[in-house]
């Protein structure tokens, strides 16, 4: 199976494009591809299928063989891969995800190579019970959860995929290892959860640090940095535009008031391709 090595910011991927569906054996195949010891390495993969609906579906499965229901870094990288590789000839794509349904995507390209992409993430769901939690509430903001005695407040966001955001004083030095993996079990989340802790260092920048469920600390996460700005503006800490600044680099978010949809635009770069063997 040939593959393309791409990340966004850091968070990696081995994209393929090309097939009619997942393997059968996919979840075996992401543990084993994405060991960074003992396989190419990689917080995923990535497959870039037929959609009914849009251009292409994309469907992720990360790097402990569960599935993502979104991702904001895969969907640039996948955006970029079928412009730059000539499976689509227009700046503007649609992609189907799991979590968000049909996504429009539009292009920035420079002498015939995608530079940026902006992507429409879709409105933020706010409501407890949706994101999933188990708490009532629309929106749960900076409710408290304890986990071996340490206090936290976190604010509740889906993207597509659930997320909580914990603002504490240094996000870049927080003990990410030490707090992420205990709160993405938490009772209060059924389905896990992707843990931001983040920083407002102004009111139009904002620095953050994840832990993603299921692939665990990643350099950026796209669906992330979108509910780390909705819950910034929720909380009051920050304009409904802003910069958030990732160990990997820099993603713009924007959330729009007249349609409340949430605006994401970064970079996304192809690495390397080559071939596995199922």
């Amino acid at each position: 199976m040939k593959f393309t090595k791409m990340h966004g910011l850091g968070n990696d991927f081995l994209v393929f494009a090309g097939h009619q569906e997942l393997p059968e054996n996919v979840a075996e195949l992401a543990v084993t591809w994405c060991d960074r010891y003992f396989g190419v390495g990689g917080d995923g993969l990535v497959f870039i299928l037929p959609s009914e609906r849009a251009d292409f579906k994309m469907r992720i499965i990360n790097s402990d063989g569960t599935e993502a229901e979104q991702c904001g870094n895969a969907i640039r990288c996948v955006s970029k891969y079928v412009y730059d590789n000539g499976l689509i000839n227009r700046e503007s794509v649609t992609i189907e995800t799991l979590g968000a349904g049909v996504q429009q995507v539009t292009l920035q390209v420079e002498d015939g190579i995608v530079k940026t992409v902006r992507v429409d993430m879709g409105e933020p769901v706010l409501d407890g019970l949706a994101v999933p939690t188990t708490l009532q509430g629309n929106p749960v903001l900076r409710h408290n959860i304890t986990v071996d005695d340490q206090k936290f407040e976190f604010t509740a966001v889906s993207m597509g995929n659930p997320h909580c955001v914990i603002y504490v004083e240094d996000a870049p030095s927080f003990p990410l290892t030490t707090w992420g993996p205990k709160l993405e079990v938490h009772p209060y989340f059924p389905r896990k959860i992707n843990v931001e802790f983040a920083t407002v260092t102004s009111r139009s920048r904002v620095e953050m640090r994840v832990w993603e469920r299921g692939a665990g600390p990643t350099l950026a996460c796209g669906t992330g940095a979108c509910a780390t700005l909705v819950s910034s503006v929720l909380n009051g800490l920050t304009d409904r535009a802003a910069w958030v600044g990732l160990k990997g680099g820099d993603l713009f978010i924007e959330w729009d008031e007249r349609d409340n949809h949430v605006y994401m635009t970064g970079p996304a770069a192809a690495v390397y391709e080559g071939e596995v063997h199922i």
